[in-house]
């Protein structure tokens, strides 16, 4: 992704940090002696990646006053080049990186004059000021010098004074404040420059004196020219969709000129391979292999004639290779590429083969960088390099939003990144617990996301709703402790990465939301006899759950009882919805009530839709996840139309697309994402669906009253 666009989290930032050494300390007469920059990759410092160039002015002395501070004399410059001669190699340096400097609007304005008195373009950067970041999470602090806020944060300040030394200094010292500045709600660019905007009274006084506005307005980069135009079938079809069905199987011990002429005879370039005892109808990737025309092409050329009769188990590649059924068709185009290979095999909730996909099944979708997204998640070794895959998310919403596809279909592909995301954290996680001493999963498990994630209706406020499973171990156990050491470290890194934690403490770290299968099946009897709707609080998104990690079949088996447990019981869905609150958001006259000229969708209807969706579902064994589903499934198992459901399903993708479209524009412009849609902003199209939406919801009481005693 590009790194200097809005979304990019500080975390994981691509920058240069510079400082300029001067004559003086008027940018209106003083002339650039020296200038440095340092460079940060991926939020890290790095080594040897560094500029310094003592620069001739050409039209006056460097004062006495200058030279006690920074040690530059008339003699120390007098063979070097002049501003002209440098600023081109300087300006290629700094490329399109974010520049960094302490109390930059003094280097932006004496480069900038430098520049016009050389003759030379001048195009400001983005920028961002530790000056300014540090008085953000530091407003107590007595000054702001470099020295102060070395000490303060504890990094070293060698070599003051000298450009290069200020550069490295800044450097440290921003890379100190992130942490600070998260803690205060602070993790992208685009809210760094705004929290630092809001010190008017500061810039008002360095604007005053000659300086350049150290941080100035967001800036929105044309999504077209960072995402290339892509074809959005990778994004609306999944890989169920276009796989082949069955997948074919040969037993591992079949001849391999027999495998050929069954390829010829399928016309299909690869054939699955079955390892001895497998259920045929059951086949695990993890228990199968693959025999491509490729390979029998190298054993040929290997062995030659005498290779045909070979078992195809000799020459397989195992395991198989795989992507889930349900993911979207550009997960498969992303892992093929990585891997490059040119076969997956597609698997259900409990890994089982059912289907195929070749590369030639796909040459008819083109795809762009933004198809990477998820491979970039896939490949990230630690939370840096997971939180750079993570910041592209939002550009990758604006583009679809901008291409047309709904906001219900973009919330899916958030959702299915924000599952990998899980996923990812959860094999860091595990690679650290092996590094500490803790050692590996002591019996099997599945990491779960529960809540819109499990639904695939995720938008870009989010935060981490999940859970573990795992096979056997009793509350307060070995295996207990272990995943609770484990959730901890997923937690960490998701919130490190951008993914808050759960205010509501729905995380595996916690006790509540782990335990064996057993310890489950106990936890949602127990629910659903309970009376009291306070402690189902959050029990409910439990019924969402998708495994991401580890043996989805852990996962299928609880949910199957969860439902199996809840089929029926009246009771307890209406506990699910009986403190659901509809507020009345018409005025009399049809307008629409705000705060601030501001409503809130999740709160005017969306959360309780959603619950209403949930609670039918479970009362008549639906299964399906996402709303929309789970009301089409009610609708049918009714036996006749219900048109209220259908009005329900429209609404609730009036409510995601009107919501994400306003998360896009805040998020470019600092601001945090929420579920608050200004409603000034709407085109008058959009508020009569908004209206339309609003009063369909207010039926949701009555209708959910009806069918959930519905017989």
């Amino acid at each position: 992704m590009d790194r200097t666009s809005g979304a990019a989290p500080l975390l994981s930032l691509d920058a240069v940090v510079i400082d300029a050494e001067t004559t003086g300390l008027d940018p209106r007469k003083a002339r650039v002696i020296e200038l440095a920059g340092v460079r940060l990759s991926a939020g890290k410092l790095v080594d040897g990646g560094s500029f310094r160039q003592l620069l001739r002015p050409a039209d006056q002395p460097i004062p006495v006053e200058a030279t006690r501070v920074h040690g530059i004399d008339n003699a120390t410059v007098a063979e070097s080049p002049l501003f002209v001669d440098v600023w081109p190699r300087f300006e290629a340096f700094l490329g399109r990186a974010i520049v960094i400097g302490h109390m930059i609007g003094f280097d932006l304005a004496v480069l900038k004059r430098e520049c016009d008195l050389a003759g030379l373009p001048w195009s400001r950067p983005r920028t961002l000021d530790t000056r300014l970041l540090a008085e953000i999470v530091a407003p107590e602090l007595g000054g702001y010098e470099l020295e102060n806020l070395a000490v303060w944060l504890g990094v070293d300040a060698a070599n003051r004074h000298s450009a290069l030394g200020d550069a490295i200094t800044t450097a440290r010292i921003f890379l100190g404040l992130v942490p600070r500045l998260r803690e205060h709600g602070i993790r992208t660019i685009a809210e760094a420059e705004r929290a630092c905007r809001a010190l008017t009274a500061v810039l008002d006084d360095q604007v005053r004196v000659g300086w350049i506005e150290a941080v100035e307005a967001t800036a929105r980069i044309d999504a077209e020219q960072t995402l290339r135009r892509f074809d959005a079938y990778a994004y609306r079809h999944r890989n169920c969709d276009i796989m082949r069905t069955p997948a074919i199987f040969v037993p591992s011990e079949v001849p391999l000129i027999d495998a050929l002429a069954r390829m010829a005879d399928e016309k299909i370039s690869a054939l699955y391979v079955r390892v001895p005892h497998s259920d045929p109808g059951e086949t695990r990737a993890v228990e199968a292999g693959i025999v491509t025309e490729r390979d029998v092409l190298r054993a040929i050329a290997r062995l030659g004639a005498p290779a045909l009769e070979l078992p195809v188990g000799e020459i397989m590649s195992r395991p198989l290779e795989s992507v889930p059924a349900d993911a979207f068709v550009y997960r498969a185009i992303s892992r093929m590429n990585r891997l490059k290979i040119r076969h997956l095999g597609v698997v259900d909730d409990a890994e089982r083969v059912v289907g195929a996909l070749s590369a030639r099944d796909l040459l008819r979708l083109r795809a762009g960088e933004a198809i990477s997204l998820g491979d970039e998640i896939e490949d990230a070794e630690d939370t840096h390099a997971l939180a750079v895959a993570w910041a592209k998310l939002p550009r990758v919403a604006e583009v679809l939003l901008a291409e047309g596809l709904s906001g219900r279909e973009i919330a899916e592909v958030i959702s299915s990144e924000l599952c990998a995301l899980s996923r990812q954290a959860a094999v860091i996680a595990e690679r650290l617990m092996r590094e500490r001493g803790d050692g590996e999963p002591p019996t099997p498990y599945a990491l779960l996301v529960l809540g819109s994630a499990g639904r695939g209706e995720s938008l870009l406020a989010m935060d981490q709703d999940n859970a573990v499973i795992f096979e056997e171990g009793g509350p307060g156990g070995a295996e207990d402790r272990w995943f609770a050491a484990f959730g901890a470290l997923v937690a960490d890194i998701l919130h490190e990465v951008g993914v808050p934690y759960c205010k509501g403490g729905v995380m595996a770290k916690n006790a509540p939301w782990r335990g064996s299968v057993a310890t489950w099946r106990e936890r949602i009897d127990s629910w659903i006899t309970r009376s009291d709707p306070r402690d189902l609080l959050s029990v409910d998104i439990f019924f969402d759950l998708r495994a991401v990690h580890g043996d989805g079949n852990l996962a299928v088996v609880v949910r199957q009882h969860a439902f199996t447990a809840a089929e029926g019981q009246v009771a307890f869905a209406k506990l699910l919805v009986e403190g659901i609150q509809i507020p009345t958001s018409l005025k009399f006259l049809g307008g629409i009530r705000t705060e601030g000229g501001r409503i809130n969708l999740k709160a005017a209807g969306l959360f309780g839709l959603v619950a209403a969706a949930r609670a039918m579902a479970i009362r008549y064994h639906v299964m399906d996840r996402s709303t929309s589903q789970r009301l089409a499934g009610v609708r049918a198992l009714l036996g006749h139309a219900e048109t209220d459901l259908d009005a329900l399903d429209e609404v609730h993708g009036v409510f995601l697309e009107l919501i994400l479209s306003q998360q896009i524009e805040d998020i470019a412009q600092g601001t945090p994402p929420s579920n608050v849609v200004s409603v000034k902003r709407l085109s008058a199209r959009d508020r009569d669906r908004l209206r339309t939406a609003l009063q369909a919801v207010t039926a949701i009481h009555d209708l959910t009253r009806d069918l959930l005693f519905k017989d």
